[in-house]
């Protein structure tokens, strides 16, 4: 099993930042990307950014150019710088795992999400 931990979020300004977290700890291995997802009520979940442990990355469309994802291959963390923010950006943000072991089947595993809120 992968557990996620997430850190960061809480309530920003319009034009502000934030800083989002995320650990993966228990049985990491073979775990090849990890990322963030959002969430606001009424939304379906959608991608914000993901990162592969070959630094190759993935934005939403409504966050390019604003938000910034990085990843820490041994310590199987990933941060999400975000700036610029607007109160459109306001979501439950959750952190995800993809892991494939290649002998097995593939999954994701998810974190418990933490509350983004940008006033306008």
């Amino acid at each position: 099993q992968v557990h996620l931990s997430e850190s960061g979020g809480g309530l920003a300004q319009a034009g502000g930042s934030l800083r989002l977290s995320c650990a993966a700890s228990g049985n990491t291995f073979s775990i090849v990307r990890m990322g963030w997802y959002r969430q606001a009520p009424g939304s379906q979940r959608e991608l914000v950014a993901s990162i592969t442990f070959g630094d190759v990355t993935n934005y939403g469309d409504s966050v390019k150019g604003r938000f910034t994802i990085s990843g820490d291959n041994d310590k199987k963390t990933v941060d999400l710088q975000m700036n610029n923010l607007q109160p459109e950006d306001t979501a439950v943000y959750v952190c995800n795992a993809y892991k494939d072991p290649g002998w097995g089947p593939a999954r994701d595993y998810w974190g418990q999400g933490t509350q983004v809120t940008v006033s306008s």
